[in-house]
């Protein structure tokens, strides 16, 4: 048994030693032997036969696996240097929905995300204005930005309805109904799919798509308290306007 375990020593020695050897020699053997593509790095002891090979992978996995372009890092989240220090920023229009109807979508999601980095770009500088306590350049442009990209979203939703009408002849998105509550409230449902029918379905009858007879007084009772209130702040609103054309008889009233 001992002997077995000193003859392993040995072995183990020796492999150690040729590795040794021949990682010495590699810089001089680099040109000509041919690098392997990719290999998995292993945690084996290398055999003599092997070793090289070994060496070769680990050097092969230091190199890159891809190229990117360069970027700017975290500079993209503040503006370019010759705006800074500047108290106005001359920026361009919004887009228009005329002008983005006429996109391709691939064009509406590229300026999506030009749009999203310039937003992210203008509330990093509120932020900073508002630590430093200073007004920031021209705040108009987060809102022309936010502008753009409800109407671009409006766009999207718009093609997207058009297509769903082809295709299924559906208004909205999710297919659903009018239907009133145990209240009597109208309301709208929208459908979704369940492993067993609606009639086996607990979860599904406690909803209770019904209005009984008692509620019916309680929702005619509720109509007219809204429209009291309605008419209360209407009658509100034109006694404060009426004092204020008396206090100041040069402006205008609202139309």
């Amino acid at each position: 048994m001992a002997a077995t375990s000193v003859g392993r020593v040995l072995t183990l020695c020796r492999q150690f030693q040729n590795a040794f050897r021949i990682s010495k020699t590699l810089p001089c053997q680099h040109t000509a032997v041919a690098l392997p593509t990719f290999r998995p790095f292993t945690h084996r002891l290398p055999s003599p036969g092997l070793s090289l090979r070994f060496n070769l992978d680990c050097a092969v996995q230091c190199r890159a696996l891809h190229t990117t372009i360069s970027k700017r890092g975290l500079d993209e989240f503040f503006d370019i240097p010759e705006n800074w220090g500047e108290a106005t920023v001359k920026s361009g229009a919004p887009w228009t929905a005329k002008q983005l109807r006429t996109k391709s979508n691939e064009d509406l999601h590229k300026l999506w995300y030009v749009l999203l980095k310039e937003r992210n770009m203008l509330l990093t500088i509120e932020q900073e204005s508002r630590r430093q306590c200073l007004s920031m350049p021209s705040p108009e442009r987060l809102k022309k930005v936010e502008r753009s990209m409800k109407r671009l979203d409006t766009v999207v939703k718009e093609r997207e309805d058009a297509l769903r009408l082809l295709q299924t002849g559906q208004e909205r998105a999710r297919p659903g109904a009018w239907r009133k509550d145990v209240f009597g409230r109208v309301y709208w449902y929208r459908f979704r799919e369940h492993p067993i029918p609606w009639y086996m379905n607990r979860r599904y009858k406690r909803k209770r798509f019904y209005t009984p007879g008692f509620v019916t007084p309680y929702i005619r009772l509720r109509l007219e308290k809204y429209l009291r209130a309605r008419s209360r702040k209407q009658k509100t609103e034109s006694e404060n306007q009426a004092v204020l054309r008396e206090k100041f008889p040069q402006v205008k009233a609202k139309s």
